[in-house]
């Protein structure tokens, strides 16, 4: 299982994951009951229970570079094209616009 800390602006939103080609985010307990707490998209608002999909969720999927740009970082980064999990690991821990930063988890997710 591969798996991502998901923070908005610098605070732990979540966990990304994934295992045997499935998809998981499961917002942070601590992040749900912080007051002010926002959600990291509106296809995905706060609450408890995970969420769970076949493909990577579309929130995550538009933060990654597209045409020349997308063929260029995987090429440099040795991810293959539609390795979308891979490549927002590889490219979404810095240097990003808006709130959201995703960084790899070494250990990973047990929820």
């Amino acid at each position: 299982m591969s798996a991502a800390a998901v923070l908005y602006n610098e605070q732990l939103a979540g966990t990304l994951s994934r295992s045997e080609g499935k998809y998981r985010f499961v917002y942070d307990k601590t992040y749900l009951t912080r007051p002010g707490s926002r959600p990291v998209s509106l296809t995905l608002p706060l609450r408890d229970s995970p969420y769970e999909s076949d493909v990577l969720f579309p929130a995550f999927v538009n933060r990654l570079s597209e045409g020349a740009n997308k063929a260029l970082q995987c090429r440099l980064l040795k991810i293959d094209e539609n390795d979308y999990f891979g490549l927002l690991l590889a490219t979404a821990g810095s240097d990003s616009i808006g709130p959201l930063t995703i960084k790899q988890l070494d250990e990973p997710a047990n929820d």
